[in-house]
C-alpha cells in the first residue's frame, strides 16, 4: 500500500504517518514545502526509519496553495496509479489566524488537494476536516448532516465547512470525512505542540493555585458543552477506519468523546488536576447572552472598555474570539464511528484520567512563562538601580543581588563609613558570583531632609541619566503601644517623614525622567501589617499605608506612560531595625535573603503586589469579618508585651510565654 499525507509535518499528522508505516509493506509519499526539506531528517527520526528504511517515507515538494499542490509534472505522472489512499490533513488550526490565510490554506487547499487525488488516480481520498465544519448548531448533530450546518460566521469556522463542501461535491475519488472534536495532547505522554482550545485557561487556573491554597472555595463558568479528545484517539481510529474492509465511501465520522462534558466540568477537571482551588459555584456564562448586541457594542466603542478587556485577553493569552465559543451549544452524535469501531478496542479515554497527564507537559514544555527571561540578569543587567537604605539589611541584601546580575547598582545611606563598607562587601559577593566589575556607586544621603534629597535627585539625572529601577527601602520602624504613645506624637511625625514623605520625594524626583523615557519600574517596600492592621506598630503602619494609597493613585495614573509600580508588603524580617526589640530573638522572622528574593521578583516579574499567603488571608478575613479580625489581633496584642525600651524603662531581657512563642510560629512574619 502507498499513501500520500499532506500535513505530515503536523501534530496529527506526523503521527498518523508513524501509523501508517507501522502496517506491513506499506510507504508513504509526503508533501513539503520548498525550503523544508530540513525537516525531513527529523521526521524520519520520529518515524523509527533508518538506513534502508528511509525510502518507506519520500519527500514530494509541492505547495498546498498551488494547483495540484504545485507537483512537479513527472512526479504527478510518475504517482499516478500508484497511490492507494491520499490523507488531506494540512490545515490552519488557529482561531487566531487572519481570514484571508484560513481560505487559501483551507480552501483552496483543500480544492488543490482535489484535483491532485484525480490527476494521480487515487484510490481513495481521507479528508479530516472538524466539527467545526457544523457551525455553531443549535442541538444535536449528526455525522449524515451537512448543509445544516448554521452560525457559520467565524472564519475557522466557515473555512472548515467550505473545504468539507469542496470534498463532497467535488472530488471524482470515493471520500470519507472524519470530524474530529478538540484535538488535545497524547493521553499517555501529554505531549502538544501549541496552545489550543482549552489550554487557553490552563494559566488561569495556574494563578489561582498561586493565589489560593487547594481546599478554597473558587467560583467557575458554566457554559454550553465541550468535546475534547486526545490525538493518539484521533489517529487511532483515522487509521482503523481508512482500512475496514467495508466500504466507507461518503461517510463521516465524528471523532468525538462520548462523554459531552459542560465548560465549567472541563475547568474543575483540570483544576483538580492542577491541585488549583476546586470551582465550588458556578455562573452560567448564558446569563451574559441576555445582554443585547448593541449593548455590547456600545460598551466596547468605550475605550476604558477596551483597554481592560484587551489587558485581560493580553495577560491570559487568550484569542479576540474565545469567549465567543464559551457558550458553545452544539453536540455531536457518533452512530456511524461506533460501529466502525466495534471489536477494534478502540476507545476515547477519560478526561478525568489523564488530564493531569496534559497538564504536567503544557506546564512544563507549553506555559508561556518558561520561554519568557525570567532572571534577575535579564531584568536589571545593564540598567541603573538605586536602592535606598541599601547599606544594611534588606536593601544590602537586595542590592548584592542586583550587582551579580550585572545592574549599574546605586546605594544610599546616611553613614558615609557604612555606605562605603557595603560598596566593599557588595563587590565582593559580585565578583564572587562572577561578575568581574560590577559598578557599585554609594551616596551620603537623609532621605527624610527635603534638600538632601533634590541634592540627590540632581545629581542622579547629571551622572546617570536617572535610573530604571527605584527601591523604596528605607524606613523607620517603632514598636510601641498607642497608650504608651500619648506624649510621643513625634514618634508619628519621624515615621512620616521618612517612610512616605521622603519616599515620595526620591520617587516624584525622579519620575520625570521615567515618564520622558517611557520605562521605569518603582518597588515601595511596605509592610506586611498593613494587611493585617497590626497593634502596637500604629505610627509605622499608619504611614506604610499612605504609601501604598499614594501607589496605588500613581498606578493608575502612569498606567499609559511604560512606569509600573509594585508594592511589597515585607513580612518581619531580622535586620538592624529588628535588633532593639529583644523578644524577637526568640521567633522565626525572615531572613535579609529571602526579603531580597522578594525584591528581586517585584523587578523580574513587576505584579502590582508582592505579598505572602499569610498577609492576603489576612486582608481577606479582616475585609469579610472585620470584628474577627480585632478579636484576634488584639489577643495578640495582650499576648506580646511592649519592650523596656518602648515603655522608657531598664529591666532584664523580656520573655515570652509558651503560647506567644506558639502564635509566633503560626504567623510568621507577623509584627507582633
Amino acid at each position: 500500500m502507498h499513501y500520500f499525507v499532506t500535513g505530515a509535518t503536523g501534530f496529527i499528522g506526523k503521527r498518523l504517518v508513524k501509523a501508517l508505516l507501522a502496517r506491513r509493506g506499506t510507504s508513504v509519499s509526503f508533501l513539503v514545502r520548498a525550503g523544508s526539506e530540513g525537516k525531513v531528517g527529523d521526521l524520519l527520526e520520529y518515524w523509527g526509519l533508518s538506513g534502508a528504511a528511509k525510502s518507506r517515507a519520500i519527500p514530494v515538494t509541492g505547495d498546498l496553495t498551488a494547483k495540484k499542490l504545485g507537483v512537479a509534472p513527472e512526479t504527478l505522472k510518475a504517482m499516478k496509479g500508484h497511490i492507494d489512499a491520499v490523507y488531506h490533513l494540512a490545515a490552519v488550526y488557529d482561531l487566531k489566524a487572519d481570514a484571508e490565510s484560513q481560505v487559501q490554506v483551507n480552501v483552496e487547499g483543500t480544492r488543490n488537494v482535489v484535483e491532485f487525488a484525480k490527476a494521480v488516480d487515487a484510490g481513495h481520498l481521507h479528508h479530516v476536516s472538524s466539527i467545526a465544519a457544523t457551525g455553531l448548531y443549535e442541538g444535536v448533530f449528526r455525522e449524515d448532516m451537512f448543509e445544516e450546518a448554521e452560525n457559520l460566521d467565524h472564519p475557522y469556522f466557515m473555512t472548515k465547512h467550505e473545504s468539507e463542501k469542496i470534498v463532497r461535491k467535488e472530488s471524482k475519488v470515493p471520500w470519507t470525512v472524519y470530524r474530529p472534536a478538540l484535538v488535545v495532547g497524547d493521553s499517555k505522554t501529554g505531549e502538544m505542540d501549541k496552545i489550543d482550545g482549552p489550554y487557553y485557561f490552563f494559566k488561569v487556573i495556574q494563578r489561582m493555585r498561586q493565589i489560593l491554597p487547594p481546599w478554597f472555595p473558587a467560583i467557575g463558568l458554566e457554559g454550553g458543552r465541550i468535546n475534547i479528545v486526545p490525538v493518539d484517539f484521533v489517529v487511532k481510529c483515522i487509521d482503523h477506519i481508512s482500512h475496514l474492509k467495508a466500504n466507507q465511501a461518503g461517510k463521516c465520522y465524528h471523532l468525538v468523546d462520548p462523554v459531552g462534558y459542560r465548560v465549567g466540568d472541563v475547568l474543575d477537571i483540570f483544576s483538580r488536576a492542577a491541585h488549583a482551588p476546586k470551582m465550588n459555584l458556578f455562573v452560567n456564562a448564558a446569563l451574559f447572552g441576555f445582554v443585547p448586541k448593541s449593548v455590547k457594542k456600545g460598551m466596547m466603542a468605550l475605550a476604558p472598555v477596551r483597554r481592560i478587556r484587551n489587558a485581560i485577553v493580553k495577560d491570559l493569552g487568550l484569542p479576540e474570539d474565545m469567549f465567543t465559543f464559551v457558550n458553545y451549544p452544539t453536540r455531536f452524535d457518533r452512530r456511524e464511528l461506533d460501529a466502525a469501531l466495534k471489536g477494534s478496542g478502540i476507545e476515547c479515554p477519560n478526561l478525568h484520567d489523564y488530564a493531569w497527564v496534559l497538564w504536567d507537559y503544557w506546564e512544563r514544555h507549553l506555559d508561556p512563562d518558561l520561554f519568557k527571561d525570567r532572571s534577575l540578569k535579564g531584568a536589571v543587567g545593564g540598567k541603573v538601580v538605586l536602592v535606598t537604605g541599601g547599606s544594611s539589611g534588606i536593601g544590602l541584601s537586595a542590592s548584592k543581588k542586583f550587582a551579580e546580575a550585572g545592574a549599574i547598582t546605586i546605594i544610599c545611606a546616611r553613614d558615609p563609613e557604612k555606605l562605603a563598607e557595603a560598596v566593599k562587601e557588595i563587590v565582593e559577593h559580585a565578583r564572587g558570583k562572577g561578575n568581574a566589575n560590577p559598578q557599585v556607586y554609594s551616596y551620603p544621603v537623609d532621605v527624610a531632609n527635603p534638600e538632601s534629597c533634590a541634592e540627590f535627585v540632581k545629581l542622579l539625572e547629571e551622572k546617570h541619566g536617572g535610573v530604571d529601577f527605584l527601591i523604596n527601602n528605607a524606613g523607620r520602624s517603632i514598636r510601641r503601644a498607642i497608650e504608651s504613645s500619648y506624649d510621643r506624637f513625634h514618634d508619628f511625625e519621624r515615621t512620616m517623614q521618612l517612610n512616605y514623605f521622603g519616599a515620595l520625594r526620591i520617587t516624584m524626583g525622579l519620575l520625570p525622567g521615567m515618564t520622558a523615557k517611557r520605562r521605569g519600574h518603582i518597588v515601595n517596600i511596605s509592610s506586611i501589617s498593613v494587611l493585617v492592621n497590626a497593634p502596637r506598630f500604629s505610627a509605622y503602619v499608619a504611614s506604610k499605608a499612605a504609601l501604598d494609597a499614594w501607589t496605588a493613585c500613581a498606578s493608575s495614573e502612569f498606567a499609559d506612560t511604560g512606569v509600573t509600580f509594585t508594592t511589597v508588603n515585607m513580612p518581619l524580617v531580622r535586620t538592624p531595625m529588628t535588633a532593639p526589640t529583644k523578644i524577637y530573638e526568640s521567633m522565626p522572622l525572615l531572613d535579609p535573603e529571602e526579603a531580597a528574593a522578594m525584591v528581586t521578583d517585584a523587578c523580574i516579574s513587576k505584579p502590582v503586589r508582592v505579598a505572602t499567603r499569610l498577609g492576603t488571608f489576612g486582608a481577606v478575613l479582616h475585609a469579610l469579618v472585620p470584628r474577627v479580625t480585632q478579636i484576634i489581633m488584639n489577643t495578640t496584642f495582650r499576648m506580646f508585651p511592649d519592650s523596656a525600651a518602648a515603655r522608657g524603662e531598664k529591666a532584664p531581657k523580656t520573655t515570652l510565654s509558651p503560647e506567644a512563642i506558639a502564635m509566633s510560629q503560626m504567623m510568621r512574619g507577623i509584627h507582633f
